[in-house]
């Protein structure tokens, strides 16, 4: 069932703004079973005039929001959706409601210098990362519907212009907040914090105590989410706090990346000269935003209740982080020595570029007792210098004494042995700009079953070739 956009009640957070219709367009991808579940039984032609703009729905309400964000550490008082609009809203059959986000519709109030486009390219990029998270359990937004078209559009070059359908389970941003603070408007936030509460979390009361149990909630959210991405050693790329979620999802895909060989300050995005957001500082990065969101919010929660929630996001990244390394590693228990153990393994790991994901998978074969698996070895370019590490992880494994084949199973479940490769990805786009959308297809295929053997695809599972260092990926992906 479609609903307008409660959202678009707060006419002074944005402006009611029209999609403007692709050129030409055509449909690429439906994601049919998220539809299913959503309850969206719509046509491909109707899938095709909803995401290229031509023609809305009954009760859809274009909107474009506005907010603000602290972009690579600077203030900027205002952004919004500059290329997107929130269509309307879809009640799921378990009653769940979702935000319907439409990205390349086109000019808005907050396109600033932009043309309010998308181009293929960085639309691809959105749905396959999207859908490959939600498959590693990793919370995100989802990828809806994609559609491309002949009209062109400029960024570094001329490209073919496209739009992405998505949704969640709601779009609001730590830049909302901090838009109506600077701006001299913070009476407004009440009634933002008010609708969050309402539609996600009605269990927290519409007061100064709610909107504290609700900062905390978003702290804890956050930490837990960007463990995890550490876990499976995803870079976001551009951790703006206009990209941060108040419900601690993935948001706004752009130069994101998975580690190939493991390099703790790998920087993904080639627009990040400093390094603000390379792999190893996304948790600090993280703590930051979290504090310019409390900063925003200090005319309504206390100091002390902010300080509190904020206290224990380090408890929160690393009780969590360090959880899916046990279980990464197949440890049943906890024991105290453990995290030497760790620290050790990614110092290797990082003295010889092991690759990530492969190190994980390939290091389930180990047993408790007898010699390492040649896959293993196969990934390290000085076994000997690991000699002391696996005897100390077997021996820990010995005094478990869990059957190895329980231990396989578990490493198995929590370790991808399919995760999207930015070469992976960067070959689908090639073919899809040729108009062959084979590539991108069996990609999600592939990816929605990460954690499976699948040896009939056991290419999209090897370490990443020379030549995918050169791929370069910016703010513009």
């Amino acid at each position: 069932m479609i609903l307008s956009n409660q959202y678009a009640t707060f006419d002074w957070a944005g402006s009611r703004v029209e999609p403007t219709p692709l050129q030409a367009p055509r449909l690429l991808l439906v994601n049919y079973p998220l539809a299913e579940a959503l309850g969206m039984a719509l046509s491909d032609q109707q899938w095709l005039e909803v995401t290229s703009g031509t023609r809305l729905l009954p009760d859809m309400a274009p909107f474009a929001q506005v907010y603000a964000g602290h972009q690579f550490g600077g203030y900027s008082p205002r952004l919004g959706d500059g290329r997107a609009l929130l269509l309307g809203e879809v009640v799921a059959p378990d009653g769940q409601r979702w935000d319907l986000h439409l990205k390349g519709a086109g000019k808005t109030p907050y396109s600033r210098f932009g043309d309010g486009r998308a181009v293929l390219r960085s639309s691809l990029r959105e749905y396959l990362a999207s859908e490959a998270l939600h498959h590693l359990g990793i919370p995100t937004t989802r990828a809806l519907c994609l559609v491309g078209s002949e009209e062109p559009v400029y960024r570094e070059q001329v490209e073919p212009g496209a739009a992405v359908l998505r949704v969640a389970q709601s779009h609001l941003r730590f830049g909302h907040f901090e838009y109506f603070y600077y701006s001299g408007e913070a009476e407004r936030i009440p009634a933002l914090l008010d609708y969050l509460i309402q539609t996600q979390w009605p269990d927290l009361s519409q007061d100064q105590a709610g909107y504290a149990a609700l900062f905390e909630r978003v702290v804890q959210r956050t930490a837990t989410l960007i463990a995890r991405w550490q876990a499976v050693g995803f870079c976001h790329g551009v951790m703006n706090t206009d990209n941060m979620s108040m419900l601690g999802l993935t948001l706004d895909y752009g130069p994101y990346g998975f580690l190939d060989g493991y390099n703790p300050g790998h920087i993904c995005n080639h627009s990040d000269h400093a390094g603000r957001y390379a792999y190893d500082q996304q948790p600090s990065v993280g703590y930051w935003n979290l504090q310019r969101l409390a900063q925003a919010l200090s005319g309504l929660v206390p100091v002390e209740s902010l300080r509190q929630a904020l206290d224990g996001y380090e408890y929160a990244l690393l009780s969590s982080f360090s959880e899916a390394m046990r279980q990464k590693l197949g440890l049943a228990a906890w024991e105290d020595e453990d995290p030497a153990l760790f620290r050790d393994m990614f110092n290797l790991m990082a003295a010889q570029q092991v690759d990530y994901s492969c190190w994980f998978r390939r290091l389930a074969l180990l047993a408790p007792e007898g010699p390492v698996p040649e896959p293993l070895l196969a990934l390290l370019s000085d076994a000997g210098a690991w000699d002391d590490w696996f005897g100390r992880y077997q021996a820990r494994l010995a005094r478990e004494g869990r059957d190895h084949g329980d231990k396989v199973a578990q490493m198995n479940a929590v370790n991808p042995k399919y995760v999207l490769r930015n070469h992976l990805a960067q070959q689908a786009i090639e073919r899809a700009e040729r108009g062959d959308m084979s590539e991108a297809a069996l990609l999600l295929q592939v990816l929605s079953r990460p954690f499976d053997e699948q040896p009939e695809f056991d290419y999209y599972a090897a370490p990443a070739p020379e030549w995918a260092g050169q791929i370069c990926v910016s703010c513009s992906s």
